[in-house]
């Protein structure tokens, strides 16, 4: 069973950061999507008050788990009020999940969650 959680140890958040060569600062969160005890993947991001920024996605080649994973990054923020969504790359892979909200903005459409799952082509 995949199970996809919120880190909580600032050390685990720091050197998931690291190994992806993102500095880290008081924002900094992750989720990681795991099979038992193997990392099948994750998201990188920064939350504050009114938002969150997505900085990495690993996989990108598996939409059903990016999108799983992302799903769950984009409920932390929801579930704290933080309704402003915005990423820094990985353009193709919020396109092909259908997330996009404003290119230029790089804003994601966080309402998404609550419209469920759609195909991935």
């Amino acid at each position: 069973m995949i199970t996809i959680i919120p880190l909580g140890d600032k050390s685990s958040i720091e050197e998931l950061f690291r190994n992806n060569g993102i500095d880290t600062n008081e924002y900094s969160g992750a989720v990681v999507a795991k099979s038992g005890e193997e990392v099948l993947g994750f998201c990188l991001y920064e939350l504050y008050k009114t938002g969150i920024t997505i900085l990495h996605i690993f996989p990108k080649d598996d939409l059903p788990l990016a999108d799983g994973i992302l799903r769950s990054a984009l409920n932390i923020a929801a579930l704290r009020g933080a309704l402003d969504a915005r990423y820094v790359k990985d353009d193709a892979l919020f396109r092909k999940l259908g997330f996009i909200l404003n290119e230029k903005d790089k804003k994601l459409d966080i309402d998404k969650l609550f419209r469920g799952c759609g195909s991935h082509t």
